[in-house]
């Protein structure tokens, strides 16, 4: 199969599961779902492609998109479960608050359908995978073992998270035990390894041109709405915070550095 197609096809599906979710949000006065399909949206994209493609082997075509339900699952689910009764994410809020009535046209191109597209240009490796010949092999492999160790660290790293928030002793205090004491950012390091994985089994499929994919998912983790965005926040609430900066990793595991 011809892979223009393909990507139409998954393009149109992404947009349109978006235009849905917004809907949902309008009935709901709650824009913050968007964050919780992030996950499952890839899911559906790569469930899309191989519904859709042909072509491929076998082997792949089914190991890639079982991965992606495997990590896209698993984060919508830690999501779903870490925002249940908090209402809508503060950004969010702020908008809604900033543009009024002029909230529903503008959350739809800036979050949702913004957002479609950005899910739909970093899943090309899924989609790839789907159309392309040539049976597993040592790149396939390398994919496999990066996603291991991606979805390792961002699974782990969220619950030592989510077990360090729930004893109250903790409040106010910084994490820095388990996975965190080798990296501030466990998860987000995880998810970008994850990404690099996908590209592994685009590569081993003939789809170098999608680096495209774990290069935004790269940037966008360590310069837009991951690293650089929590930093500045946890700078402000946690007084601890710039001594465990100094002294940990800020996203590549390293050993701890001394006082």
């Amino acid at each position: 199969m011809e892979v223009a197609p393909l990507l139409a096809t998954t393009l149109v599906f992404s947009l349109g599961a978006m235009f849905v979710l917004w809907l949902v949000s309008l009935a709901l006065r709650n824009a913050s779902i968007v964050d919780v399909w992030w996950g499952p949206g890839f899911a559906a994209i790569a469930a899309v492609a191989h519904a859709t493609g042909d072509g491929g082997d076998p082997a792949r075509r089914a190991l890639v998109p079982a991965l992606a339900a495997l990590w896209g699952l698993r984060l919508g689910g830690y999501l779903l479960w870490r925002n249940r009764g908090s209402g809508e994410d503060p950004r969010y809020a702020a908008m809604r608050r900033r543009h009024g009535e002029r909230f529903p046209r503008v959350s739809l191109v800036t979050v949702f359908g913004l957002q479609g597209a950005l899910m739909w240009l970093v899943s090309l490796p899924l989609q790839v995978a789907q159309c392309s010949p040539g049976g597993l092999g040592v790149l396939d492999a390398v994919g496999g073992l990066l996603f291991a160790t991606g979805f390792v660290f961002e699974s782990v790293g969220d619950l030592q998270l989510a077990r360090f928030r729930a004893d109250p002793a903790n409040r106010g205090r910084v994490l820095d035990r388990g996975l965190w004491r080798y990296t501030r950012h466990p998860n987000y390091f995880g998810d970008c390894v994850v990404w690099w994985g996908f590209y592994a089994f685009a590569l081993a499929a003939g789809g170098a041109w999608t680096v495209v994919s774990p290069v935004v998912m790269t940037v966008l983790l360590l310069r837009v709405s991951g690293v650089a965005l929590l930093e500045r926040s946890m700078v402000r609430r946690r007084p601890d915070y710039e001594a465990y900066q100094r002294r940990t990793s800020s996203f590549f595991p390293l050993p701890p550095r001394s006082s």
